[in-house]
């Protein structure tokens, strides 16, 4: 439950605090008083949009923070993003400066709006004002049943979801389906055109690296006349010749050595000398390796000469260099198995038949719980109905059999008979105002009775209520109330007397000329006086406070 909401700076409000109890409770007061500011501070603490305007004239930013008691679901879902505090509660706070940039914490720990949302939808339900406007579309009629589905079987939470998924792999493999039987031709020809392509390249077999490879062997096999000679001319010239370089260097190193004895200082010369006869040395002997190796092969020039040209045409052909034919080749490979598998009609076919039996088979699934949930709804809501004041009137939510799609085989429609003896009809049809919102009350209340949220906010939602009906909605509210936290915004002094705790809301001017929101807990006198300003108007008479008290006794 929520146990204080903080809000600074918010909109009208400079600075307020409230702690909350079990139980029913209401906020009342004039309009534009700031009622339901309360409400648009606790959503964004709990994830919503925040903008710059929110924030109070004047002021750096708006500060929200509202602290609740754990559910065993949250206290898990805190475990499991690493935000439980020692304290074991959830502080969730919200903080949005005048240029709109926004920060959110959750037990003082930075977070992301997304995880105060997550975290505030098992915290908080909160039933707006308009609700009822949006039970007259079909998709909140179907999402308001689908809803129940989940609440009734955590099981079958997702299995609406998976008739979406099962629904759009069936239909991409219809497509695939029909546009090979409508380009049947095209892509035949373009199959055979990739099958002689990589039936030319399979003969090449061009291999990775293979063109720098046979460019190097070309090069050595065209010049191996001259490489040889120069490798013979070096050899004879550093240890051959009459006067070979290698012993010159020997001799020199020789007499150093000898002159060394005599002066120390030339040890330095020969020093750097005698490395020099060494890399000679190893020079010799990588010549003569060397011209082992090279050979005259007129035979594998030519082999290599025609391997180039092969390459280097295929290259020109595919318009790629030498050294890409291998990745052209794969490519193309790769091209045609998938055209291959694209062809396969027959394969085709049996694949869209699997996906749409799998289709169907979640989306009976999903039409079972439906019907059963239906039922169920359609039940309590006509129940509800009669103690609103519609007797007679009947609920019934309609399974509409459609063309298979992605919410499934049916669409769902709420039907409504306002009083006995008539059939009932599509719900934007028949309902008056006054009729949908005592309808749309009654699913709130039986949608939340169905749910484990421990929170429940309704803002203004018995709008177009009044009478004996409204006396009933706060009995309904505070019965609620008696398994749920409730709160309440409410025009209605018979809504406002039921409640266990009453918060008045009222717009009041500052010292500075500013406008403010203040919001206080009423006593029992107190509460007399608000609920005969809301029977009888600006004059409050000793009638309106009796009939008050009587609504409060009662």
């Amino acid at each position: 439950m929520l146990r204080t909401l903080t809000i600074r700076d918010f909109v009208i409000v400079d600075a307020i605090e409230l702690e909350f109890a079990n139980g029913f409770s209401v906020f009342t007061g004039e309009t534009g008083a700031g009622k339901s500011i309360l409400i648009d501070a606790l959503q964004l603490a709990l994830g919503g949009r925040g903008e710059a305007s929110m924030v109070r004239e004047g002021a750096a930013k708006a500060d929200i923070t509202a602290d609740f008691a754990l559910t065993e679901e949250a206290s898990s879902w805190l475990q499991q993003h690493e935000f439980a505090s020692e304290e074991g509660g959830a502080l969730l706070r919200r903080v949005i400066d005048n240029a709109g940039r926004s920060k959110a914490y959750i037990n003082g720990i930075a977070a992301t709006a997304g995880q105060l949302r997550e975290l505030g939808d098992m915290l908080v339900d909160i039933h707006g004002q308009h609700a009822h406007q949006s039970l007259l579309k079909s998709d909140a009629q179907r999402a308001l049943l689908d809803n129940q589905i989940a609440v009734r079987d955590a099981a079958a939470a997702a299995e609406a979801q998976e008739v979406a998924m099962a629904y759009r792999a069936w239909r991409a493999l219809s497509r695939q389906r029909e546009e090979y039987e409508t380009n049947a031709k095209n892509v035949l020809l373009e199959r055979e055109r990739l099958e002689w392509q990589v039936s030319e390249l399979d003969k090449l077999a061009p291999k990775s690296g293979e063109w720098t490879e046979i460019t190097n062997e070309h090069s050595r096999l065209s010049h191996a006349a001259s490489l040889l000679d120069g490798a013979q001319e070096a050899l004879a010239a550093i240890s051959e010749s009459d006067h070979p370089i290698l012993s010159q260097l020997s001799s020199l190193n020789t007499k150093l050595g000898k002159l060394v004895d005599v002066d120390a200082e030339l040890q330095a010369v020969l020093d750097c000398m005698e490395p020099a006869r060494i890399q000679l040395q190893e020079a010799v002997y990588a010549l003569n390796n060397y011209i082992d190796k090279v050979e005259l092969d007129p035979a594998r020039l030519r082999e290599v000469d025609a391997r180039m040209d092969a390459l280097h045409s295929a290259a020109r052909k595919y318009h790629v260099t030498p050294e890409e034919l291998p990745e052209e080749h794969t490519a193309l490979a790769a091209k045609l198995r998938q055209l291959a598998d694209a062809t396969d009609i027959d394969g085709l076919k049996r694949q869209e038949e699997k996906a749409e039996s799998a289709y169907r088979k979640v989306a009976n699934r999903l039409s079972a719980r439906r019907v059963s949930t239906a039922r169920a709804l359609s039940e309590q809501v006509t129940l509800a109905m009669q103690e609103l004041s519609m007797g007679g009137g009947r609920f019934a939510v309609a399974l509409n059999p459609c063309e298979p799609g992605v919410h499934g085989l049916e669409q769902v429609e709420f039907l409504v008979a306002g009083h006995a003896g008539v059939a009932p009809r599509p719900l934007a049809k028949v309902a008056s105002g006054g009729e949908l919102a005592r309808i749309s009350l009654a699913i709130s209340v039986i949608t939340s009775n169905a749910t484990t949220t421990p929170t429940l906010i309704f803002d203004e939602v018995d709008s177009g209520i009044g009478g004996g009906v409204a006396e009933v909605v706060g009995r309904l509210l505070k019965r609620l109330g008696q398994q749920r936290q409730v709160l309440c915004v409410t025009h209605l002094p018979q809504v406002a007397s039921q409640a266990n705790q009453h918060f008045q809301v009222a717009k009041g001017t500052t010292g500075e000329g500013r406008t403010v929101s203040r919001i206080e807990v009423l006593n029992n006198r107190a509460r007399v006086e608000e609920v005969a300003r809301m029977l009888g108007g600006i004059e409050i008479t000793e009638t309106t406070r009796k009939h008050a008290r009587e609504l409060l006794a009662s």
